[in-house]
């Protein structure tokens, strides 16, 4: 066992403020993903978030997807929707997705229901997509077992030379999902552990209630 105790660093390069921030969350988000984006700090990708899901035993899973598109209406990744994450969604479309930004010592954390996007917004995205992207979708049968690396290798192999002079089909089994956002929390990294949380809650009004919450 390795003990970890000592190893912590302190966060100081920014500081989150109520009277500071925009009165919607979408354009609070917009200004902090072009802050990172100006930033010289490009070894990682931006927009990779990890979602959460519930299964059928009540078990959370998380992992990490690309974010693809977002604006008030909601945030959108795309999957196959007979992996984990698409099953569990079936049953139970309630969905936490989270950014850590390290270079700017920020982390947002989105609350809402996953619901799928149509079928023609699905076919856009994966025709824009490079080929060899479009065929890895095809070939994997996400989350289920498989005999080895082999088996997906060759598969690949056979379906790029099928479609050397032609475009892959979208699976009907893959597309995005749209995350209706009710709830936003924006965290700044601060000194000694007082680190900045502040929350947009949806109201039934439709307006953005903010509240700062204790860290």
């Amino acid at each position: 066992m390795k003990n970890i105790y000592n190893q912590r660093k302190e966060y100081n390069k920014s500081q989150l403020e109520e009277s500071s921030v925009l009165l919607n969350p979408i354009e609070q988000f917009n200004e902090w993903f072009h802050e990172l984006e100006n930033t010289n700090n490009h070894n990682f990708e931006i927009n990779a978030m990890t979602v959460s899901t519930v299964g059928e035993r009540g078990e959370p899973t998380s992992r990490v997807v690309l974010l693809k598109e977002y604006n008030e209406n909601g945030f959108v990744f795309f999957t196959n929707y007979k992996s984990t994450k698409g099953k569990d969604l079936e049953m139970n479309n309630h969905i936490c997705a989270s950014f850590f930004w390290w270079p700017l010592e920020r982390q947002v954390i989105i609350k809402g229901k996953a619901f799928k996007i149509n079928n023609k917004e699905s076919e856009e995205y994966f025709n824009s997509r490079p080929k060899g992207s479009q065929i890895g979708a095809i070939v994997s049968n996400q989350s289920e077992v498989i005999n080895g690396r082999e088996e997906l290798e060759k598969k690949y192999q056979f379906l790029m030379e099928k479609y050397e002079k032609s475009n892959p089909i979208k699976p009907e089994n893959w597309g995005g999902y749209r995350i209706e956002h009710i709830e936003i929390e924006f965290w700044q990294g601060r000194e000694s552990r007082l680190h900045d949380r502040i929350r947009y809650s949806l109201q039934p009004t439709l307006d953005w209630k903010i509240e700062r919450l204790s860290p």
